[in-house]
């Protein structure tokens, strides 16, 4: 098992209270070593983790607190 795989599965994941009880279809985010982040599907603890650098993760949450997201069509 790499060092990555380990600390993913001892990580501590948190999920936004405003998911409820029953999870919802939500995103758990670990905080990991080296500033990086863990993101997963909180239905499916052991499927895949995306993993990002802190400077990702800076951006992404300036991004949402100043409404830098546009809805797109697909």
């Amino acid at each position: 098992m790499g060092e990555l795989t380990e600390e993913l599965e001892l990580a501590t994941w948190c999920k936004s209270s405003w998911s409820g009880p029953d999870g919802g279809n939500c995103v758990e985010v670990a905080r990991l070593s080296e500033r990086r982040r863990g993101v997963r599907d909180s239905k499916d603890a052991t499927g895949p983790a995306l993993v990002v650098t802190g400077h990702a993760w800076d951006a992404f949450i300036w991004s949402l607190g100043n409404n830098n997201f546009r809805q797109t069509t697909l």
